[in-house]
């Protein structure tokens, strides 16, 4: 049965599913279990997500398919890894930030808790790195005529992310969000000399606290007092065509609509949803291998 995205879908599981066919099997059928071995034959890549040992016991391990097909990439996604002790450990992504430190970043205070707005264990620790590695190993299969088992582990390349610098998570004032008289945020990066003297006199910082090493405490508060003095609108105004790197934060929708974003090509897509439509999310490849704008 080829199954697609239906009406009362939630919106974001038909963002996920566009431009998909999915064909549903029992994998405990006997009779959906021959459906599936010619695919395994003539597969170049299958990729599974369960727990270690999940697909050993449907008598699909990589051994077994390999045995089908021993040029097949077999990549296996999983939380914690093939192997140690926490190999069966059930999770979801703000568990794997939360093991290996890296929610403790920006997860605000007991009082008041910050979620992440993103997936950052299951996109930046599996999915990329995954993609990366059957590519790899594809481009090995083409040197041995062999394919391989890979072990993608969401919580191993979390690490990967982490700088461990407090200067990119609060510790300087040249790194950080200011609150604007509106209510909104002025989001500074202004790390290097030359960025943060052009950021200093875009706000009229006194020359006294540009030299944040002094007193970084001192200067983070001036600039918050000085940025808190005048609405996002001003800011913007003030930072256009001033290489400082400041940026107004904006909404996800407003990003969307941004000249900039449509200019790249970057949501020529949409989706269908309950009789919505909404842009479709890109996806990161180069714009030379995308297919023409079309609505799926």
């Amino acid at each position: 049965m080829i199954a697609r995205p239906g009406a009362g879908e939630m919106p974001w599981l038909a963002q996920l599913n566009r431009g998909k066919q999915r064909l549903v099997l029992d994998l405990k059928d006997p009779a959906d279990r021959q459906r599936l071995e010619p695919m395994l034959a003539r597969a170049d890549v299958l990729v599974e997500q369960f727990r270690p040992g999940v697909m050993g016991r449907l008598g699909l391990a990589y051994d077994a398919v390999a045995s089908i097909n021993p040029k097949i990439v077999y990549c296996s996604i999983t939380g914690y890894g093939q192997d140690g002790p926490k190999r069966g450990v059930a999770g979801h992504d703000l568990n794997y930030i939360a093991e290996t430190g890296l929610l403790s970043l920006s997860m605000g205070t007991p009082s008041n808790p910050v979620m992440p707005p993103a997936l950052m264990a299951d996109i930046a620790g599996g999915s990329y790195p995954a993609v990366i590695n059957i590519l790899l190993a594809l481009r090995e299969r083409d040197l041995t005529g062999r394919g391989c088992h890979l072990d993608v582990s969401m919580t191993d390349n979390l690490f990967t992310l982490m700088m461990g610098s407090p200067v990119i998570t609060g510790g300087s004032p040249r790194y950080r969000l200011y609150a604007t008289k509106d209510g909104r945020m002025l989001a500074v990066g202004a790390l290097e000399h030359r960025f943060w003297e052009t950021f200093c006199e875009v706000v009229g910082l006194e020359p006294r606290l540009r030299d944040d090493s002094v007193d970084p405490a001192a200067t983070a508060s001036r600039v918050a007092e000085i940025v808190a003095g005048e609405t996002a609108e001003t800011w913007a105004r003030r930072i256009a065509d001033r290489d400082c790197c400041c940026s107004i934060v904006t909404s996800v929708g407003e990003a969307v609509r941004d000249p900039h974003f449509i200019a790249r090509g970057l949501f020529p897509r949409s989706v269908r949803d309950v009789g919505e439509v909404m842009s479709a999310l890109p996806v990161p490849i180069d714009r030379g291998f995308r297919a023409d704008t079309r609505l799926d």
